[in-house]
């Protein structure tokens, strides 16, 4: 078994911890939270044995093998590097750091400890993206990439009564590219790796976070456009397309069901997502990293990661996004 510790007792945990159920070899062990309270409280839901208030003490814990972070951005660099320290793994939510710098120091906090450090990007891992990079040759030449993923945030309705909760705080190094705009992204790096150049545009709000934006990034012979919001949705889906045909990809965050649709008028379905919960796949793609003991993912690599963090903090800069992160 690897026995989990987990920092972050908010919803996307939850969805972690029950797509562990579906998981060979996953244990949760421990919970941190800043108040014992909270810490017992979500232990007892879930059936963890300790709890701690201290990232350091549970990174000490010898019952503890790997320390799942889902705390707000701005801490996820000085915690996962406390952990490593102690030589445990790290799965990371995305995107793994505020800028690029913090990034290369988790990465190279991995490298000296010997230990696991993945991104959980949970949509490259998933069956239809496996697919997507098996079945791409058939369209032919790609000419355009298309992540969209616009999202009407529901933290959104109280930043606009005057409230300014998390997502729209830039102490925790949130706003619409960190939250949203990395699931456009990572997959267009993974795909394609880095791009020549880049544009961005973005909408600012008062609290100093962008709300939307756009990025429009230049490769050999292509583009790649990403597009991104908390502050209206959109229904549209995402695409590659090719001189032969395109890729039609209904949800960049969750890819389930893929189709390419050809120039002569045919169709061909890839993809499928049977009934596991779409957090699964970077699940068992972690467990099965750390029991072979390896200390990266091929997919959600570190070169990745570090590509991907380098293109937010760029897209960031042109958008005059600036978050107390990066003055550190």
């Amino acid at each position: 078994m690897i026995r989990f510790g987990i920092i972050g007792t908010n919803s996307i945990t939850k969805l972690m911890i029950e797509a562990g159920q579906y998981v060979t070899d996953f244990e949760l062990k421990a919970v941190y939270s800043r108040t014992e309270a909270k810490a017992k409280q979500f232990a007892k839901e879930y059936g963890a044995d300790l709890t701690f208030t201290s990232v350091e003490e549970m990174a000490q814990c010898e019952e503890v093998d790997a320390i799942y972070i889902a705390s707000p951005n701005s801490f996820h660099a000085e915690q996962a590097i406390t952990v490593m320290k102690h030589g445990k793994h790290v799965l990371c939510e995305k995107p793994m750091a505020s800028n690029q710098r913090e990034a290369a120091r988790m990465v190279d906090a991995a490298k000296e400890n010997n230990v696991l450090l993945m991104e959980a990007v949970k949509s490259t891992l998933m069956p239809a993206f496996a697919s997507i990079q098996e079945h791409l040759h058939k369209i032919g030449k790609v000419r355009r990439y298309v992540g969209n993923f616009c999202k009407y945030s529901s933290r959104y309705d109280a930043y606009r009564e005057g409230t300014v909760l998390n997502a729209f705080n830039p102490a925790f190094s949130n706003g619409s590219l960190m939250d949203l705009g990395v699931y456009g992204v990572y997959p267009m790096v993974v795909l394609f790796g880095n791009p020549r150049s880049l544009k961005a545009n973005g909408v600012p709000l008062a609290s100093g976070v962008d709300g939307q934006g756009s990025i429009l990034a230049k490769y050999e012979g292509m583009e790649a456009v990403v597009t991104h919001s908390k502050t209206n949705h959109s229904y549209a889906p995402s695409e590659i397309q090719g001189e032969e045909g395109v890729m039609i990809i209904p949800n960049i965050s969750e890819p389930k069901h893929v189709e390419i649709r050809f120039n002569n008028g045919t169709a061909e379905i890839l993809a499928n997502q049977g009934e596991l919960p779409p957090m699964y796949y970077e699940l068992q793609e972690f467990i099965a990293l750390a029991k072979e003991g390896k200390t990266q993912s091929a997919v959600n690599s570190h070169e990745n990661t570090l590509i991907t963090a380098q293109i937010l903090q760029e897209a960031r800069r042109q958008m005059g996004i600036s978050y107390p992160a990066d003055q550190n």
